[in-house]
């Protein structure tokens, strides 16, 4: 593999990432579509990440494929449905504004983990459209509507944590024009306001403070930085995280899900916080499986399956992009480091450990 190849941290053997990677690669269609599971349906944001879990694999070619498919069943206007069923057929006609963006990261994430500037040159025109249908869509405060209908109708409301996805695929939308040679003073200029809507006005979104994804994904996308960071992801700890287990869907609920947990990893990567992302990638060995899936989530104190007997694809995307940055893969860490897009910048400073924690 190629950024695999470098020490993994305790408890997360290379080994054990490579066989993730493979039940990832098993579930894709020969046309490249990435179902959920094998014969289940499949969305374009998720599609997306086990693509990039894919190229930090190291398997160039099966992401390709993926890319691929998206390529042949992009809309004329830009977008994407939101579901498809593993026949290619549409599922849900929606329209995600953040699953539509997503491509931008997936090809920028692709593009640096070693394919050639001719991918990245085949894709562009993809990535170009995608995020024009998008900048379409973002409303005069600088969030982005949510959903659109097939209609044309956009959503009547804009979410935080999809909208700080969309931000990240930006960044890398701006990134990818820049390595082309090309100037996007609009993707800039949209991402700047975006950042702003997230950082300034909270009432911009509507109130979903019990999801996880509502409290780390300003962070993870890189939206919120520094020290207003560390103090957002410190407030939401205790109501988010399950001590030994992970991380909570919603607050108010019992279920730990492995794509949350590891994206909240990825989250304190970007901050540093080495020693809070092994601790977190540790307990997922709970919902790992003895072929290297996981489990979408699991219900606790019970510890039933939810949905039962479902293992993902996204949740095991998510544990290898989680486990690929936390070993120095270059592509992983600068797609959620930010580093291609703000400078180079020294790694910061390990979080404080708590008593009683790694």
């Amino acid at each position: 593999m190629t950024d695999l190849a470098r020490s993994l941290p305790a408890g997360l053997p290379r080994d054990e990432v490579e066989e993730t990677a493979a039940t990832i690669g098993g579930a894709q269609q020969p046309d490249g579509l990435i179902p959920w599971f094998p014969g289940g349906h499949a969305d374009p944001w998720n599609h997306v990440e086990a693509a990039m879990a894919l190229s930090a694999a190291g398997q160039l070619g099966a992401a390709e494929r993926a890319y691929g498919w998206l390529a042949r069943s992009q809309r004329d206007d830009g977008a994407w449905h939101a579901y498809y069923r593993s026949d290619g057929s549409v599922e849900e006609a929606r329209i995600d504004t953040n699953a539509t963006a997503y491509v931008a990261t997936g090809a920028w994430h692709h593009y640096l983990s070693g394919a050639d500037l001719g991918f990245l040159e085949a894709l562009w025109p993809v990535v170009e459209r995608a995020v024009g249908f998008v900048l379409a869509h973002q409303r005069p405060g600088g969030e982005v509507c949510w959903s659109v209908e097939p209609s044309g109708a956009p959503a009547g409301f804009a979410l935080l944590a999809a909208s700080s996805s969309v931000y990240g695929s930006l960044v890398a939308a701006v990134a990818c024009a820049r390595t082309l040679g090309r100037d996007w003073p609009a993707a800039e200029r949209a991402a700047e306001r975006l950042r702003s809507a997230i950082i300034g006005r909270p009432w911009a979104f509507a109130p979903k403070d019990e999801f996880a994804m509502d409290w780390y994904y300003p962070v993870l996308a890189g939206a919120v930085e520094g020290a207003a960071a560390s103090r957002r992801l410190e407030a939401g700890r205790e109501a988010f995280v399950h001590e030994g287990r992970g991380v909570r869907c919603r607050s108010d609920g019992r279920w730990v899900t492995t794509a949350e947990t590891a994206e909240y990893a990825l989250a304190c990567l970007r901050l540093g916080w080495v020693g809070e992302a092994e601790v977190l990638l540790g307990w997922l060995a709970d919902q790992r499986q003895e072929d290297g899936s996981y489990t979408t989530g699991l219900v606790y104190p019970e510890r039933s399956e939810f949905p039962a007997g479902e293992r993902t694809t996204y949740s095991a995307a998510a544990v290898v992009l989680a486990a690929d940055a936390l070993a120095g893969g270059a592509a992983t860490a600068t797609v959620f480091g930010g580093r291609e897009i703000r400078g180079p910048a020294g790694r910061a400073r390990a979080r404080p450990r708590a008593a009683g924690r790694r």
